[in-house]
């Protein structure tokens, strides 16, 4: 039996695996369209829709908003599971299709993964369409129409972007499945076999296809994303006015089905004019391979299949990588900003990343633990110069310090008066934490999930660490890593801001920009 960790860090593999593309014979947009339906009536709402409306968010205005808050919170938690998962099965996935290009059987252990898959995707998929269908007919009506029941046009566009991102986030999952496992007949033969030991239905996942394969509704999505566009222009302004909404922005802008959707790409390199409105074929995948290019490759560039919208300003930036090299010591602390990234629009606060530098080959020689048994299971990554320890979507990885440097900011934490005992053990804590799964509950009081700056609360205790509570979870945050600097715990050693090095008051204009006050930190 697979450990519980292994369970976790492998469950997305089947559950994304829908069907593939011998299976999708035209992967078109129903799954939005069914969340987004149309209602011939404007004076009436549909019986869901308005059943929702009065039991989440009532009449008054005032009443709307607070649910729709309560509302998008719970979805951000919801979309990073979704996007958790999504990252897992890219890691997985490509493992699983090794082994299978191998002519290696599949174990019982990686079809006991398959039913967990299974199980959690379509649970996960059931919460999704919920989210979407409860503001489905929110697209309908007129601004005065939905002003008289309590709904802001502020409001109504935030309501129809949950429901977007939602569609988005199922319909992105979907051309993964495509993508990674287009041509294995076993799999989709295994995926669609009944278990009732998973309570899972013969053909479960082959049926869900049918729901894509609907061109009744296309133009409910243009509708949808048409008003968008048009409402996102208007309220320009207010969009990042709350993490919420600027969250939804992001998350819409970054799908790669929006990003196909507006270039009608990849597709045009095999002559078709075939995109998100259009479908996904056998004959297209065979076109594509024939040209030599990967699907997955082209939508799914990253560990966790978002469109980056542009390089951070640190990019390949040799002088500040020499400078940041000749800079960190073992067990230091590392701080970024990356306002392009969604995860700096879920994270409150300046900083929206943290991760730990565990040293170099030298310096842990130096130290007297290169032989250490966790140590020396890591070494070939060491030597690769995968330095920088850090939870992401994915999970706790170790990566090269290139790869970090894509952002805007970065700060150098280090503790004050570290000694050569406590240096080792956060060392060796930090690489304990590698290979764990992310924690998208952000919660620290748990050792199984990991999310950015859980990894230094855990790497570093015997802090006075400051945490918060949020939706009944205790919570910390970057911006909690670095008030330590501002007490005077840790010391801020360098300090890069929006591309150029701060060199005058480098503390204060770090606390200027947290929006904090300096306390006894050492100014310097």
């Amino acid at each position: 039996m697979p450990s519980l960790l292994t369970r976790i860090l492998h469950l997305s593999l089947a559950g994304l695996l829908l069907v593939t593309a011998q299976q999708a014979q035209a992967v078109s947009t129903d799954e939005l369209q069914g969340q987004l339906s149309s209602s011939s009536s404007t004076a009436a709402l549909p019986g869901k829709c308005r059943d929702h409306l009065l039991k989440a968010h009532g009449v008054t205005r005032q009443q709307v908003d607070a649910g729709l808050q309560q509302e998008l919170a719970h979805f951000r938690t919801l979309a990073e599971q979704a996007l958790m998962l999504r990252a897992e099965t890219i890691s997985v996935g490509r493992r699983i299709k090794t082994q299978l290009e191998q002519k290696k059987p599949l174990s019982g252990d990686d079809l006991e993964i398959m039913n967990i898959g299974i199980t959690e995707h379509l649970k996960l998929r059931k919460e999704l369409m919920e989210v979407a269908e409860s503001h489905e007919c929110w697209l309908d009506g007129t601004e005065q129409e939905w002003q008289s029941r309590g709904v802001s046009p502020e409001a109504r566009l935030n309501g129809v972007m949950m429901s977007l991102s939602s569609a988005f986030l199922l319909y992105d999952n979907y051309l993964l499945s495509v993508s990674l496992f287009e041509g294995d007949a076993k799999l989709r033969r295994l995926l669609n076999e009944a278990d009732p030991g998973y309570a899972v239905k013969s053909a479960a996942l082959a049926k869900v296809t049918l729901s894509y394969n609907s061109i009744n509704n296309r133009s409910r999505v243009r509708k949808a994303i048409k008003f968008y566009e048009k409402e996102s222009k208007r309220f320009n302004q207010t969009l990042n006015a709350t993490a919420e909404t600027a969250y939804l922005d992001m998350l819409i802008k970054q799908s790669p089905s929006y990003s196909m959707v507006r270039t009608w790409s990849p597709f045009y390199v095999v002559g078709r004019k075939v995109g998100f409105l259009g479908g996904v074929t056998e004959d297209t995948l065979s076109g594509l391979e024939r040209h030599g290019i990967s699907l997955f490759s082209m939508v799914f560039g990253n560990a966790v299949g978002l469109v980056e919208t542009r390089k951070g300003k640190l990019y390949r930036k040799q002088p500040i990588r020499e400078q940041l090299t000749g800079t960190l010591q073992a067990g230091d602390v590392l701080l970024e900003k990356t306002p392009f990234r969604l995860t700096d629009k879920l994270i409150p606060g300046y900083w929206g990343h943290a991760a730990v530098w565990i040293g170099t080959e030298k310096e842990l020689r130096e130290l007297g633990i290169w032989d250490n048994p966790l140590v020396k299971r890591y070494h070939d990554q060491i030597h690769q110069g995968r330095g920088v320890v850090e939870a992401l979507r994915s999970g706790v990885e170790m990566n090269p310090l290139d790869q970090f440097m894509n952002i805007d900011s970065v700060g150098i934490l280090r503790k004050q008066n570290i000694s050569r005992d406590d240096r080792i053990r956060v060392i060796l804590q930090s690489l304990r934490q590698v290979g764990k799964p992310y924690d998208f509950n952000f919660d620290v009081e748990s050792k199984e999930r990991v999310y950015c700056s859980k990894l230094v609360y855990l790497t570093y205790s015997g802090v006075e660490w400051p945490t918060k509570k949020s939706l009944g979870r205790t919570t910390f945050t970057p911006d909690d890593v670095a008030n330590r600097a501002l007490a005077g715990d840790f010391r801020l050693v360098l300090f890069y801001h929006n591309g150029k090095q701060v060199q005058q008051a480098p503390l204060e204009r770090m606390a200027l920009l947290m929006d904090q006050p300096t306390t006894g930190a050492e100014r310097r």
